[in-house]
């Protein structure tokens, strides 16, 4: 089945995530989409699979227009989408999973007989077979992903579209689920394969097609590319996030942060680094590399299995953002509409919430001191406009992040986490965002700095951490080449690598 999409453009708000991207995908091929975060691999797998609509353009299928309201519609077209999020029944068992909603009838009943010759069918085209009667709640994710194959062939599937399907599997897993890729491809079935790592989809793919910042750069034969080549045109020449005078490193200044060992079992692994007062330290990776846990470990927003966190020299118990806060640790996480701020409250109330102690006399709030130190950190943050009655939801999306900072900084923290600061925010916004970063770190303040903005990470950081699989893989002091920091993250150098000052990372190992 051939699959071709012209001109095709999606946008989420003001954010174009893909934009007039036209693609032919030969079929019978494994076709590989990569590109940095964000790039727009996912919004055109979906958009393929019938779970997004573009804006503009066309998707063509066997040479005919099609218009997709819902995968269910797709799947009618012989296109199946598999996503990270299976979309499984845990408690019912394998067969009926992979026949839910085409169970096979006779006289209006189910009937057994030709559920079997159903499932029968799926594992012959599929290649692969799976115990039918086993409950899905019972079977390792590589397995649900056959199921989730299995019920694409049951639905006659000519097209599978497979969106970061290795990214919870281990080795072993990925070079069996590779088997039943390339098995499928050798069955006549058609494989869109999204990928971050650079050496899974030369592997496998026929074709590759690489995305940045929402466009095509270029679609060509696997053979033809290599790992420096698909890097430079997944980086591209583009200047760094902004041209701020970033402040001087603080050579010998106290340690205000140090993390030993962080652990929490399926998400971060062995974490350990050192961040001194002043000093900016970027945290770099794919998503889904553990980068967002950290913050959220170290701030006490999850409880760590193992391992412990200081600020300046203090051990910070460990799962209380409570006592995280009375600490000196600020977090400004990377979802404001759900983890950051409260909508539905004015401004003056979200900023001032984390410091009603520091407000209260007798514990009873100051309302007047609370009114004029709020007002004074909007101002501050350059807030437009400034109303501390009004709600935080009245604002747009780049006053809402102001707030957010105008939150954590009322009082000033020894150590401010930002998980993706500049997140949703237009150009104006982000270049505030980025002076205050700069401000706060020549005042003193140790800032964590995690975004899936490699150039963001670049322009503000005196060092950057590289994660993958959850653990630090490499650590890289200025100037640091983009390139070598996305080959650490997609895994394409040595694994284990770690670059910068020797034992600057204290406890940091780097094997995965």
């Amino acid at each position: 089945m051939r699959v071709e999409v012209r001109d095709v453009t999606k946008r989420f708000g003001g954010t174009a995530a893909i934009s007039h991207v036209t693609l032919k995908i030969a079929p019978g091929s494994i076709h590989g989409l990569i590109g940095e975060n964000g790039a727009g691999k996912s919004t055109l797998a979906k958009i393929i699979g019938g779970a997004l609509r573009p804006d503009s353009g066309e998707v063509i299928v066997d040479g005919r227009l099609r218009v997709y309201h819902s995968p269910r519609d797709a799947s009618r077209d012989g296109i199946a989408l598999l996503t990270q999020e299976l979309a499984l029944v845990p408690y019912l068992t394998v067969r009926d999973n992979v026949l839910l909603g085409i169970q096979p009838t006779v006289a209006g009943l189910l009937s057994k007989k030709a559920s079997q010759t159903a499932f029968s069918e799926a594992t012959r085209a599929a290649g692969f077979t799976l115990p039918p009667d086993a409950l899905v709640a019972d079977l390792s994710i590589a397995e649900q992903q056959k199921v989730e194959i299995l019920r694409a062939m049951s639905r006659k599937a000519q097209v599978i579209v497979l969106d970061e399907p290795t990214s919870s599997l281990t080795q072993d897993q990925i070079a069996k689920l590779h088997r039943v890729v390339r098995d499928l491809r050798a069955a006549g079935t058609t494989i869109i394969y999204v990928s971050h790592s650079i050496g899974e989809i030369l592997e496998l793919a026929d074709d590759i097609t690489v995305l940045r910042n929402g466009k095509l750069v270029r679609s060509r034969a696997a053979m033809s590319e290599s790992v420096t080549a698909l890097i430079k045109a997944m980086i591209g020449n583009e200047a760094p996030a902004s041209s701020l005078d970033r402040p001087p490193r603080p050579i010998g200044a106290p340690i205000a942060l140090s993390v030993r060992g962080l652990t929490c079992p399926g998400a971060i692994e062995d974490v350990s680094f050192d961040i001194r007062a002043g000093e900016i330290v970027g945290l770099a990776g794919l998503v889904g590399s553990g980068r967002s846990s950290v913050a959220r470990a170290i701030f006490g927003a999850d409880r760590p299995a193992r391992g412990f966190v200081e600020v300046g020299g203090v051990r910070v118990p460990p799962g209380s953002p409570r006592r995280s806060v009375k600490h000196g640790l600020a977090f400004v996480p990377e979802d404001r509409k759900t983890q950051g701020l409260e909508l539905v409250l004015s401004q003056m109330v979200n900023v001032s919430l984390p410091h009603l102690q520091s407000l209260s006399t007798a514990g009873v709030v100051a309302v007047g001191r609370e009114r004029r130190e709020t007002a004074v950190a909007l101002h501050r943050f350059d807030v437009r406009p400034v109303d501390l009655n009004s709600p935080v939801s009245d604002l747009s999306g780049g006053n809402q992040q102001k707030v957010l900072f105008a939150k954590w900084l009322l009082r000033k923290p020894k150590v401010l986490l930002l998980d993706e600061p500049t997140r949703g925010v237009d150009v104006g916004a982000r270049h505030t965002i980025h002076e205050f970063i700069c401000s706060v770190a020549r005042d003193g303040t140790a800032i964590l700095l995690i975004s899936s903005d490699l150039d963001e990470v670049l322009a503000l950081a005196h060092e950057v951490l590289v994660m993958r699989s959850g653990r630090v893989v490499a650590d890289f002091d200025q100037p640091i080449s983009a390139e070598a920091v996305l080959e650490q993250s997609f895994g394409s150098s040595p694994a284990g690598t770690l670059a910068g000052l020797p034992g600057r990372r204290g406890d940091v190992r780097g094997s995965d």
